[in-house]
C-alpha cells in the first residue's frame, strides 16, 4: 500500500510539473509530433521511407518495426486497456484546455508510447542511424502524453516496457525463423552431396 501511495504521488508531481510546462514553441512541437503519431501514421510513414530508400537493410528494419508495433498495439490497446480500467489524470492537475481533448478509454497503458518504443527498438539493431532518428520523436510522444494530461507517467513507463518487450519478441522470432530457413536450405544440399559421394565410391570400386 505504501508503495502504491508513493507511485501515485510521483505520478501527480510529474504530471503537474509537465502540464505546467507552457513554453509556446515546445507545446506546439509536442502537439504536432503527437498528431503525426496518431493512429501510427508517423511510424508507418517512416517504414515506407526506410523500405524505399534503405535497400535490403531498410526493408528488414521496416518489417521488424511494423511487426513489433503491431504486437505492442495488440497487447496495450487490445489486452491491457480492456483489463485495466484506470481513469485519466484529474482535470484539475492540467492547467490548459488540451485536457478536454482526450479519449475515454482506460489510461493504462499508453498505446502511443508502446507503438513508438516498439518501432524504434525493433529498427535500431538492424539500422542504428534510423533507430536514433526514430528515438527523438518517440521520446517526444512519451513526454506529450503526460504534458497533455492524457496519461500518468506510470502509463507511459508501462507503454514503453510493452514496446521494448514486443521489439525483443519480434527480433527473437525473426532470428529463429532465419535460422530454421537456413537449416532447411542446407539439408537438400547435404543430401545431394551425400548422393554424389556414394556414386563416386561405387565407380571407384573394382569390378
Amino acid at each position: 500500500m505504501r508503495l502504491l501511495a508513493g507511485l501515485r504521488e510521483v505520478d501527480r508531481r510529474l504530471s503537474q510539473r509537465l502540464a505546467a510546462w507552457t513554453a509556446p514553441g515546445v507545446h506546439r512541437t509536442l502537439s504536432a509530433v503527437e498528431e503525426c503519431a496518431e493512429s501510427t501514421k508517423l511510424w508507418c510513414s517512416a517504414a515506407v521511407v526506410m523500405a524505399w530508400g534503405g535497400g535490403w537493410r531498410g526493408r528488414r528494419a521496416a518489417a521488424a518495426g511494423l511487426a513489433a508495433l503491431t504486437v505492442a498495439q495488440l497487447v496495450s490497446n487490445g489486452l491491457c486497456k480492456q483489463l485495466a480500467d484506470r481513469p485519466r489524470p484529474p482535470k484539475e492537475w492540467i492547467p490548459h484546455d488540451e485536457v478536454e481533448d482526450r479519449p475515454d478509454s482506460s489510461s493504462f497503458p499508453s498505446g502511443h508510447t508502446a507503438a513508438a518504443a516498439a518501432f524504434t527498438a525493433a529498427v535500431w539493431p538492424t539500422w542504428p542511424v534510423a533507430g536514433m532518428a526514430c528515438a527523438v520523436p518517440a521520446a517526444m510522444v512519451a513526454i506529450e502524453r503526460v504534458q497533455s494530461g492524457a496519461h500518468y507517467p506510470s502509463d507511459v513507463v508501462a507503454g514503453a516496457a510493452i514496446g521494448l518487450a514486443a521489439a525483443r519478441l519480434v527480433r527473437h522470432s525473426l532470428r529463429l525463423a532465419l535460422r530454421r530457413a537456413m537449416i532447411t536450405h542446407r539439408q537438400p544440399q547435404r543430401h545431394h552431396a551425400a548422393k554424389v559421394s556414394r556414386r563416386g565410391l561405387k565407380q571407384l570400386r573394382p569390378r
